[in-house]
């Protein structure tokens, strides 16, 4: 009897040692789930902006890895509740560095990132459902859905890849032809209808789309000056309208350094009555920056500050317009200081 007795428990050592191989992996080994960030055509002419997928769902102790694959900057932002939606400038303030834990204590930043290849990855130690934000675009935000351990998730790796593909290939092929629909209905032609101006040449400075999902915001702008050759005679006046979900500059002659929505517009930039911006350029040598050309913001993170009095509530109205007079012939190339990389630019020829 004395002989069964360890031979007993050394069975029962067996089966308690295989049981823990089985249990403890599965409970404490963490997942890294992978996203990405943005999206392009070949020509980059239209850029998708969005987090693809906008919404996943994850354990706590779970990190989503996301990928940069485009030039185009965007950043990966978690804000606090009730925190205001800072610019990309700001930051948290500033940059958080990669896998930050966010539980929503405290905010988690990627800062501006424009570098092809680039990942940025963030550890979800509590449940709960997190906004994910990108401060340089205002209209692109998801949503992280963080579940206890114990509860399964409805999605797997391979899901969220197909979904990532599907999302992207609708903001970049347009199937409703709703952006080529906009370029044409946009465009001025030589009718005079219009361009109800019969000395004002009209430029679409880029144009996008809005789309709505379960998990967020999506658009998709195109990059690009609609009209990127133009013909004028000194003294005529070449005015660009944003179209865009995305801002612009119109910038001739050289860049400000560092240019970011808040650089202010050259010293030769002035008001008109209606509040587009105007400038003249007497010279191809000129230098002339029109500012940020984007709507206001009204909405900036969906949590409102404390409401100000009904008399003081006053919203910012955006700067669409962009108008210069050309005084003498020459050819003015320009450029959009945010996105000429991508092939944003254009030219003016100023004729006799």
């Amino acid at each position: 009897m004395r002989l069964l007795i360890p031979s007993r428990i050394a069975h029962v050592f067996r089966w308690m040692a295989i049981v823990a191989v089985l249990i403890i992996p599965q409970v404490a080994q963490a997942t890294q789930w992978h996203a990405t960030v943005g999206a392009q055509s070949k020509n980059k002419g239209h850029q998708a902006l969005a987090f693809l997928p906008n919404e996943i769902w994850i354990h706590a102790g779970d990190s989503i890895n996301w990928t940069f694959p485009v030039p185009e900057p965007h950043s990966v932002t978690f804000l606090t509740p009730g925190q205001v939606r800072p610019s990309f400038v700001i930051g948290c303030p500033g940059a958080t560095p990669d896998d930050s834990p966010f539980d929503a204590s405290a905010c988690v930043n990627s800062g501006r990132i424009a570098t092809v290849g680039t990942t940025y990855t963030v550890t979800f130690p509590k449940a709960g459902n997190y906004r994910l934000v990108c401060l340089i675009h205002v209209n692109m935000t998801g949503i992280v859905h963080v579940l206890n351990p114990s509860e399964p998730l409805p999605h797997d790796q391979d899901f969220y890849n197909a979904q990532a593909a599907d999302q992207q290939r609708d903001l970049l092929s347009d199937h409703d032809g709703g952006l080529a629909r906009k370029i044409r209905e946009d465009a001025p032609d030589d009718s005079g209808e219009a361009n109800a101006h019969a000395h004002n040449h009209m430029i679409v400075t880029g144009t996008g789309e809005l789309v709505s999902t379960p998990g967020g915001i999506q658009s998709v702008s195109v990059m690009r000056f609609m009209q990127p050759s133009i013909a004028i005679h000194a003294g005529e006046t070449v005015e660009w309208d944003s179209s865009d979900v995305s801002g612009h500059t119109v910038t001739f002659g050289q860049e400000p350094a560092n240019v970011t929505p808040q650089t202010p517009p050259s010293g030769n930039v002035f008001a008109d009555p209606d509040g587009a911006r105007h400038a003249i350029i007497s010279s191809t040598a000129d230098n002339v920056h029109s500012g940020f050309i984007a709507q206001a913001a009204h909405e900036r993170n969906g949590v409102p500050q404390a409401p100000a009095p009904v008399a003081q509530v006053q919203p910012p109205v955006g700067v669409t317009r962009f108008r210069v007079t050309f005084m003498t012939p020459g050819l003015y190339p320009y450029i959009c200081a945010f996105h000429d990389e991508l092939g944003m630019k254009g030219e003016v020829i100023v004729l006799p």
